[in-house]
């Protein structure tokens, strides 16, 4: 006898979940579906380095510091680590409501409103909450039918709610958001000291070899170095630049999504309640804050459905020949229990099956093994 092994898929939530991402890895890389960009970053910022790496390390770790080129690449793979962390994290999705949530927040919106006459404008979806003796408005988003927490924003390029969403960065490939911020922050600062760094010594290398071959000779020697020079210096502002940029959100503990819009420095001159008021809380706060786990459990297992059928019995029993069929039995309310008492529904339709046999010593044994034996109840009387 065998037995016949049913394998069933399993089925992840991340394959399932809705918006505009694409995973990899089984659910641990998630990433936005336009990464064109994402790979013109790996392009230049690996490119600039290996010309750097092979043709102004050997001639700069000789004439100057064998540490240059090894300051070189420790500087490199934080750049590195610091940017895939940002493009393949969870930037802070929010799961979207399901059908039975969602129509209990529509049932909650219309006792709210009331009831309003055709032809008028429902009232805008709003809540409002209290931060820091401070009245904050939630939005209500039509797409992922939930009340957007505080500093949460839809992206429309990834169609997903974003906790604390900055920006979508196509350069790192992925939304900026609460749970990699701060790597994005550190991947901006990271690469303007590499850009800086292979900058200066790809002027340096110039110069030292000027003195002994001259300048023009020297860059017609140096293709590489000439090609990291423009590379460098057409990046280096727009690099500096938004790392400035996002030191200055940071000290005020501010979103780029905020600055935009101007949430706390329109007319109402609304004041910030997430600031502290104070440079170096804030800048605590933002990078040396805990890390959020994440809430969309990329990773679990999806429940199985009820209505999709169940493997069929007959498959999985294991066959024998010459076997005889087992006699068909019918279900009985009595109790199958001898001296119990039955209910009185129950003693008609017993009397009823008993009268077809005169005694119990009539009755014949089962010819098969398989066949069920009667079964014999005694009926107590009340």
């Amino acid at each position: 006898m065998s037995a016949v092994m049913i394998a069933r898929k399993v089925t992840r939530k991340w394959e399932k979940l809705p918006g505009k991402n694409t995973f990899c890895c089984d659910g641990r890389v998630m990433m936005a579906r336009q990464k064109g960009v994402f790979y013109l970053t790996l392009f230049l910022i690996i490119g600039t380095c290996s010309l750097f790496f092979g043709f102004e390390c050997p001639y700069l770790a000789v004439h100057l510091s064998p540490a240059i080129p090894v300051f070189a690449v420790l500087l490199f793979l934080f750049v590195m680590a610091m940017l895939l962390k940002t493009s393949f994290s969870d930037p802070g999705v929010l799961p979207r409501a399901l059908p039975e949530e969602a129509s209990f927040i529509e049932m909650e919106i219309e006792a709210a409103n009331g009831n309003v006459l055709a032809g008028q404008r429902p009232p805008p979806r709003i809540r409002n909450v209290q931060i820091n003796n401070q009245i904050v408005k939630l939005k209500y988003c039509y797409t992922c039918k939930i009340f957007r927490p505080p500093r949460a924003s839809h992206c429309s390029i990834c169609d997903n709610c974003v906790d604390r969403f900055d920006h979508h960065c196509p350069w790192v490939g992925n939304c900026v958001g609460k749970r990699n911020y701060r790597y994005f922050y550190l991947f901006t600062l990271s690469l303007s000291l590499l850009t800086i760094y292979i900058f200066s010594f790809d002027i340096v290398h110039v110069v030292l070899r000027s003195v002994d071959s001259g300048f023009v000779n020297t860059l017609k020697e140096t293709p590489g170095t000439v090609l990291e020079v423009l590379v460098c210096f057409f990046t280096l502002w727009s690099v500096v630049g938004l790392t400035g940029f996002h030191t200055y959100l940071i000290s005020l503990n501010q979103t780029t999504n905020e600055d935009i819009k101007g949430s706390w420095s329109g007319k109402n001159r609304v004041q910030n309640p997430y600031s502290h008021k104070n440079i170096i809380k804030n800048c605590c706060e933002v990078l040396c804050g805990p890390t959020y786990p994440s809430v969309l459990d990329r990773r679990g297992v999806m429940s199985e459905d009820p209505s999709s059928p169940a493997p069929s019995v007959a498959s999985a029993a294991p066959t024998t020949k010459n076997c005889p069929p087992a006699p068909q039995t019918t279900k009985s309310t009595a109790p199958l229990i001898p001296n119990e008492h039955t209910p009185d529904e129950a003693k008609p339709s017993i009397g009823a099956g008993t009268q077809k046999t005169n005694s119990p010593k009539e009755e014949k044994p089962p010819s098969s093994p398989n066949a069920v034996a009667p079964v014999v109840i005694k009926e107590s009387a009340h």
